[in-house]
C-alpha cells in the first residue's frame, strides 16, 4: 500500500511500503549517509561513477542537498532516501533525473542499496511507489533505466518491475573511471 504525503517547498512525494518508507533526503541524514556509503564503497564503486575525494565530506553532502532541492524546484529531477520503517535504518536511493516534459514525459531512474541490505527485496518493494509517482502524479510517459551488462541483480530487479530490455548503448556512462556500455530499459505508463 502506497500513501503520499506532501512536503514544501515544492511538494515532494514521501510514500510507505510494508517494510520501508521513501522521502527526500534532509541534512540531518548525513552521518547516517555517509556512514552506509563509507561501509558500502567496495560493493558500489563497480556500478557508480569514481568519487571525488571529498564525496563522503559535510560540504558534499550539502552540495548535493543544494542540486537535489533546485532540480526538484525545477521540476527536472527528485531524489529519495530509503529507510527500514521498523528501525528508520537508511538503506538507499533512488534518484529520478532528465525529467523532460512535452512530447517526451520520460526520465531516467538511478538506484543504489547499501551492501548490507542488498538482495533483499527492498529495492523491488519501493519501485512501485515511484512508479506512481511519475505516471500519475508527474503525469509521466515512459521511464528509463541502464546497467551494467554484467550487472544481472539490477537486470532482474529491473525486469521483475516490468522494465523491457531495449538494447545496449556503447559507452554511455563513466562508471568507475571507465567509458562503459550499458543494457537499457524503458517502462511506460500503460506497461502496467
Amino acid at each position: 500500500m502506497t500513501l503520499f504525503k506532501s512536503l514544501s517547498p515544492p511538494s515532494s512525494p514521501v510514500f510507505e511500503t510494508e517494510r520501508c518508507f521513501v522521502r527526500a533526503p534532509e541534512e540531518a541524514d548525513y552521518a547516517v549517509w555517509a556512514d552506509l556509503r563509507s561501509r558500502s564503497k567496495a560493493f558500489l564503486q563497480p556500478f557508480e561513477p569514481r568519487w571525488p575525494l571529498d564525496e563522503l565530506t559535510r560540504p558534499s553532502f550539502r552540495r548535493r542537498l543544494r542540486r537535489y532541492a533546485q532540480d526538484a524546484r525545477d521540476r527536472t529531477g527528485y531524489a529519495f532516501f530509503i529507510f527500514d520503517r521498523q528501525t528508520d535504518d537508511l538503506m538507499g536511493g533512488l534518484t529520478v533525473s532528465n525529467i523532460r516534459y512535452g512530447v517526451s514525459q520520460s526520465c531516467s531512474l538511478g538506484y543504489w542499496m547499501g551492501a548490507p541490505y542488498a538482495g533483499m527485496g527492498y529495492m523491488t518493494e519501493v519501485l512501485p511507489g515511484l512508479f506512481s509517482f511519475l505516471f500519475k502524479d508527474l503525469g509521466l510517459h515512459r521511464i528509463e533505466a541502464a546497467c551494467l551488462p554484467a550487472n544481472n541483480p539490477s537486470r532482474r530487479l529491473l525486469e521483475r518491475a516490468g522494465f523491457v530490455a531495449e538494447g545496449i548503448a556503447r559507452g554511455y556512462l563513466k562508471i568507475d573511471g571507465r567509458w562503459q556500455d550499458h543494457r537499457l530499459f524503458a517502462k511506460i505508463a500503460s506497461d502496467g
